[in-house]
């Protein structure tokens, strides 16, 4: 199983659910995104590429490496987006998926409604050249203010968010981060290397390996309802559900 993280968090998310998927008889792999902890890229010349294409291949070359042919991905966030594309267009690779905090989306993002927006107020903001320049120099406090604003309180602590943010000190992680949200709005432009990848994904419309789709009931960002009405882009096992 190869779990996948999201923004801004890192792989240690799922510390406390891989001892139980290991109880479970399962083998577990919980890789850092690009941009994020112990990562690096190889040449100063590759472009810090933030788009979902790129990390889902990220991932085939990782599972590759490690001589995984199949395997199921479970993902938060970022990690959601790159689990379903993996099971859109590569589903000869995937077992099966869960996808926590997001719903699918075939094809290319659609603009959020007036309320949805609203909460992506992050996202517009780091579209702006201000906005670029205060993650730049103030990543953790701009991550800090995401934590505490998208949950209940009282849900981390200092410690394990101190933790987690020592991941967004990578020297990558700022142009990284800036580039996933601006490309995703059609801000910035894509890395051609990934533009065969991204085109399959925008034309696919049916998954058909299994998927589980898990939303908070107080997410305060990613709306619950944003996943309602998309039984039809299931062909195998499908099943959403709303916790709390």
């Amino acid at each position: 199983v190869v779990l996948l993280h999201g923004w801004p968090d890192d792989a240690t998310t799922y510390a406390r659910i891989s001892p139980v998927l290991h109880e479970a008889g399962f083998r577990t792999f919980s890789p850092w995104l690009r941009g994020f902890g112990p990562t690096s890229f190889l040449s100063k010349e590759t472009m810090r590429s933030g788009e979902i294409a790129a990390m889902a291949q990220d991932v085939l070359d990782f599972a590759d490496a490690l001589g995984i042919s199949r395997f199921a991905v479970v993902g938060h966030d970022w990690g959601a987006r790159i689990s379903y594309l993996l099971a859109s267009v590569f589903p000869d690779r995937i077992k099966c998926c869960a996808a926590l905090s997001l719903g699918w989306q075939p094809g290319k993002p659609a603009t959020p409604t007036p309320e949805q927006a609203k909460a992506f107020w992050y996202q517009w903001f780091m579209a702006t050249a201000r906005g670029a320049e205060f993650v730049r120099k103030n990543g953790k406090e701009f991550a800090r203010y995401q934590w505490d604003s998208w949950g209940p309180s009282g849900w981390f602590d200092d410690a394990i968010f101190d933790g987690v943010a020592s991941s967004f000190e990578n020297p990558d992680w700022a142009d990284v981060t800036l580039h996933s949200y601006r490309v995703r709005w059609e801000e910035a432009e894509p890395d051609p290397r990934y533009a065969e990848l991204a085109r399959r994904q925008a034309t696919v419309k049916i998954i058909t390996v299994p998927i589980l789709t898990l939303h908070g009931g107080d997410d305060r960002v990613v709306f619950a309802q944003s996943s309602e009405g998309l039984e039809e882009h299931f062909t195998a096992f499908y099943r959403r559900v709303v916790l709390g």
